[in-house]
Order: structure tokens, then C-alpha cells, then sequence
């Protein structure tokens, strides 16, 4: 049973940063790609951004284009995204999940809780 679990949420304010993690195991980190997507509060789940199996190449909602930025670090089995200049749009649960190019599991973790609040 393949384990994700995230880190990294918390309370931050309007244009403020958080770095969220997801630590990998029972899994070949490196074969798969991963994702992170987002659960806002009443809200379905949403596409965030996606990343190759080496990294080399990233994929971004519109909303959050050029402000995170995801990335992984296959010798850690651990997938990161920066987000910067956060909004309040951008509250909701976090969730890491694994795929491959053209689609991704649906996710396995606890995830973790992002408030964007003033």
C-alpha cells in the first residue's frame, strides 16, 4: 500500500509563503509522476500541478502559475511545492498523489490544511 503524507500547511496571510511536503514510501518514488491537488472547503478536488518522473518537466494550474512552484527530490522519495504571494482563493486541503503522464490516483494521505486569511 503505496503511503504519501503531507506536511507543511498552516495559517499564512494574504501574499505570504508555505512550503508543503510529501514524503513517499511503499512505493518506486521515481517511476511515478506526482501531483499535488486541492480540496477547497464544499469544493471537489482540483488540479494543482504535476511534475515528470525526473523532474524535467512541470506542469501548473492557471491559477497558481508563477506563483508555486513544484519539484521533487527522487534520493528522498519527497515531492515539495513552494507557493508564494498565497490568496485566499488558494485555501484548501493539500494532497500529494501519484499517477503517470496522463492521469494521477486519487489521493491516499491525510493531506494538509492551507488557510489563506487575514
Amino acid at each position: 500500500q503505496v503511503q504519501l503524507v503531507e506536511s507543511g500547511g498552516g495559517l499564512v496571510q494574504p501574499g505570504g509563503s508555505l512550503r508543503l511536503s510529501c514524503a513517499a514510501s511503499r512505493i518506486t518514488f521515481s517511476n511515478y509522476w506526482m501531483y499535488w491537488v486541492r480540496q477547497a472547503p464544499g469544493q471537489g478536488l482540483e488540479w494543482v500541478s504535476g511534475i515528470s518522473t525526473g523532474g524535467d518537466m512541470t506542469f501548473y494550474a492557471n491559477s497558481v502559475k508563477g506563483r508555486f512552484t513544484i519539484s521533487r527530490d527522487n534520493a528522498k522519495n519527497t515531492l515539495y511545492l513552494q507557493m508564494t504571494n498565497l490568496k485566499p482563493d488558494d485555501t484548501a486541503v493539500y494532497y500529494c498523489a501519484q499517477g503517470t503522464r496522463t492521469r494521477w490516483d486519487p489521493p491516499s494521505g491525510q493531506g494538509t490544511q492551507v488557510t489563506v486569511s487575514s
